[in-house]
C-alpha cells in the first residue's frame, strides 16, 4: 500500500508552513481529538526514553503505553524511513 498520499502531502505542507509554536499547538488541537494528541505526545515521549536506552517495560510505564506499542516505535525507530532519528538528532 502506497502510504505517501496525495492527502498526506497536502498536510505535510500545512505543517510545513507553521513556523511559530503556538500555532502549530493550536492547528494540532483543531486537527486532532484530545486523545489523539496524548497518543502521538505519548509516542513521541517513548522515542526520546528508547534514544536514551531505557528498556521497553520502563518506556511503557513512564508513557502508560503497552509494551507492544513500545516495541512497534523501537521497531519503526530502527527499521522505518528514518523520521525519528533525524527529528531525536534536532
Amino acid at each position: 500500500m502506497n502510504w505517501k498520499t496525495t492527502k498526506l502531502k497536502k498536510l505535510t505542507k500545512a505543517l510545513m508552513s507553521i513556523k511559530k509554536e503556538v500555532d502549530m499547538q493550536n492547528f494540532l488541537r483543531d486537527l486532532c481529538t484530545l486523545e489523539e494528541l496524548d497518543e502521538l505526545s505519548n509516542r513521541w515521549k517513548a522515542a526520546e526514553l528508547l534514544n536514551k536506552g531505557l528498556p521497553y517495560r520502563e518506556v511503557a510505564t513512564k508513557t502508560g503505553m503497552s509494551t507492544t506499542t513500545v516495541t512497534r516505535i523501537a521497531h519503526w525507530m530502527k527499521h522505518g524511513e528514518g523520521g525519528y532519528k533525524k527529528i531525536l538528532k534536532k
